[in-house]
């Protein structure tokens, strides 16, 4: 597995261009650059496992006091298959490697669903609701060392 950077520009990116699977999220992701700044490793990637791209994953943001949230996903054909588990770990340990002092968390909608299974099997744990100003009440999960 490997995680390719989305770079800051999209001229920079010609090659996630041409994948229809980028489209939703290769615009969004240099968009959010615009308003967080772009601090290599704390930006966007896609993951590439076997020569193929099998999802995306993020930091949302630079850490800020001491912590940093992360997002991932697989694209739909490669869901079910221990890859968004897999992309979390490569996240997590890109953090880590960074900075292990760093707090890392992730938000899920407020349910058990797929990404919340992802998270118990990486070490994250519960700590409660909070209220995203973009998604509302989300929970928050913290990786548990």
């Amino acid at each position: 597995m490997e995680l390719l950077p989305v770079k800051q520009t999209l001229e920079e990116n010609a090659e996630f261009l041409a994948n229809p699977l980028c489209n939703d999220t290769l615009l969004m992701t240099i968009d959010f650059y615009k308003k967080v700044g772009f601090m290599p490793p704390w930006i966007g990637y896609y993951v590439k496992e076997n020569d193929e791209l099998v999802g995306a994953c993020a930091f949302k943001g630079t850490p800020v006091n001491g912590q940093v949230e992360i997002a991932y996903g697989t694209f739909d054909k490669f869901q079910n298959q221990g890859i968004g588990m897999r992309i979390c770990m490569e996240l997590v340990d890109l953090s880590l490697n960074t900075d292990p002092s760093i707090r890392i968390t992730a938000r899920t909608l407020p349910e058990n669903n797929f990404s919340t299974r992802i998270l118990k099997k990486n070490n994250f744990e519960f700590i409660g609701t909070v209220n995203d100003p973009e998604d509302g009440d989300v929970w928050e999960w913290e990786f548990k060392k």
